[in-house]
């Protein structure tokens, strides 16, 4: 006769058997998420995409300018918040690109990226002497992190995490998903792309560089390159997306921090590699502001990052290349 507490062994044993031998399938997630599209591939034995979801609303909470409750909004208006820690590890993360790129990437860039029309809370005066004065309400080096608060120098000060916050999220997607054991995985947020293993032919990962074509909707797909990889951490940047006419005068996305203005060079594309989606991200940015040549001597002296700069040549492309990138043929 079986006992009740033999009966509760064998249900769990059973239980345990049946998600054992559940078979490992791969999934396809994909949404809108951050202003962007994500696309999300993994292999597991059942969908995560209620998990993802949950990561996603995370980083939002933390550094979204679009949501009024997140951490970065209340610092932006001057709320007595505590840090989260994912806004931390942003924040310390764009504070060494910062210093690392002599302040062409910087998240106080905020008010200037209003000012032209491509941030949260856009205006419509932008004369230069309007942009001199805001460019008195910016730098990095005027606000840091101490005990889970941040300090500012200058109490107008705000802060812009959109060239960052999505190389972040595939970070964040990415770590969740190793530590439920998955080890298949590719998370694309808005171009910005983590890669781990091999894809559902058993093959490394196939990633597109986008050739940079003049496309507001972004409905032209023209690819100028590929990377086959089983581990990488990517991010591109490029003013071929983003940008408006203001009379004859194009106007691009990517703000000089320094200046104040948008950048008019011939670099259309950076596409940066780094131990981190969000460290590529915030270098990609830090490229796009400074130009081919300054680029490439930023990433050459950052031993754990290489890029893959598109550059306008007359009536054609340039490929430029870091010393030590290898990943396209």
């Amino acid at each position: 006769m079986i006992t009740a507490l033999a009966l509760i062994a064998l249900s769990v044993g059973m239980l345990v058997w049946n998600i054992e031998d559940r078979p490992q399938q791969f999934f396809r997630n994909e949404g809108h998420v951050f202003g962007t599209v994500y696309h999300i591939r993994y292999e597991y034995d059942r969908d995560l995409h209620d998990t993802i979801i949950l990561c996603l609303n995370e980083v939002d909470s933390a550094l979204s300018m679009f949501n009024p409750a997140s951490v970065i909004s209340r610092i932006n208006r001057n709320e007595d918040v505590v840090t989260s820690g994912d806004f931390e590890k942003v924040f310390l993360q764009a504070q060494e690109v910062s210093e690392l790129s002599g302040g062409a990437f910087d998240m106080t860039v905020a008010p200037l990226v209003n000012a032209w029309g491509f941030g949260f809370d856009n205006e419509q005066e932008r004369t230069p002497e309007r942009i001199d004065s805001l460019r008195q309400l910016t730098g990095w080096r005027n606000v840091r992190l101490t005990d889970h608060h941040i300090v500012k120098d200058i109490q107008d000060i705000q802060l812009d995490a959109s060239a960052i916050a999505k190389g972040f999220a595939c970070d964040k997607v990415a770590d969740r998903l190793r530590r439920m054991g998955v080890e298949n995985l590719l998370v694309e947020i808005g171009g910005e792309v983590v890669a781990e293993g091999t894809n559902s032919q058993g093959k490394p990962w196939s990633i597109g560089i986008t050739k940079p074509v003049d496309d507001t909707s972004g409905q032209r797909q023209e690819l100028q390159d590929r990377i086959q990889t089983s581990s990488l951490c990517l991010a591109t940047s490029g003013n071929y997306r983003n940008f408006y006419y203001e009379g004859t005068e194009k106007r691009s996305h990517t703000i000089d921090p320094r200046t104040g203005w948008p950048v008019r060079h011939s670099l259309l594309s950076a596409t940066v590699t780094a131990s981190s989606c969000m460290r590529a991200d915030a270098l990609a940015t830090a490229c796009m502001v400074l130009g081919d040549s300054a680029a490439l001597q930023l990433i050459d002296n950052i031993p754990d990052a290489d890029c893959y700069l598109i550059v306008a040549q007359q009536d054609s492309l340039a490929i430029r290349t870091s010393r030590n990138w290898t990943l396209t043929k």
